[in-house]
């Protein structure tokens, strides 16, 4: 039987990082389940759909592929602003939440294990998962490898912008009524504004292997 991995967390508290370093050790699919929010966002940007066009926004849902969940233009701060906007909308984490639920059955029939990162995942989206990870780091150190990032993809950023961003994203994303970002009840908080990856990485090998 598939065992969930549930990693949720903050903007750049190092979710994407953790989740890609387990797959490779374990080979094991992720779905980064705030892709296919940026996915829809990449798709209303490009096609110009209103916010407030549920019909549309819909047929966009219905689009998503592996192909666009892979895209390099899901990454811009244009995308990230209609992402945050949208991922507030019920009917949208409705759907979406489909898309999330099915996944280990479609993508980690012959795997030991299926890792899914986001927001909401062991609240949720997989509340009974037998692994839950809630990693967290303090702001300024979120918003300062949010711009190192950038700038070594070869973009321009201001850090007391993305520091802004980030603060109100959070203040957002833990106040909002649909599936507030929270710690899962029995999910294992890490904070990683002292740690680096690898040692984030070991503490939860030992997790998983306690168990």
């Amino acid at each position: 039987m598939v065992q969930i991995i549930t990693i949720d967390g903050p903007a750049s508290s190092g979710k994407s990082s953790l989740a890609k370093k387990i797959s490779l050790k374990y080979d094991s699919p992720i779905l980064y389940s705030g892709r296919l929010y940026r996915a829809v966002a990449l798709d209303i940007i490009n096609q110009n759909i209103n916010l407030n066009n549920k019909s549309a926004i819909l047929k966009c849902i219905k689009r998503i592929n592996k192909k666009k969940l892979d895209s390099k233009d899901l990454f811009s701060r244009k995308v990230d602003l209609i992402s945050s906007v949208i991922s507030s909308k019920k009917y949208i984490r409705e759907s979406l939440c489909e898309f999330q639920k099915s996944f280990p059955k479609k993508y980690a029939k012959k795997n030991h294990y299926a890792i899914i990162e986001g927001r909401d995942i062991g609240t949720i989206i997989f509340p009974k998962a037998k692994y839950k990870i809630f990693m967290w780091a303090d702001a300024e150190i979120r918003a300062k490898r949010r711009y190192e990032q950038i700038i070594k993809n070869g973009g321009k950023a201001s850090i007391k912008t993305i520091y802004k961003e980030i603060v109100a994203r959070d203040k957002k994303d833990m106040s909002r009524k649909i599936a507030p970002l929270k710690p899962a009840v029995n999910s294992v908080l890490l904070d990683t504004t002292y740690l680096d990856i690898e040692q984030a990485f070991n503490a939860i090998i030992k997790i998983l292997t306690s168990k």
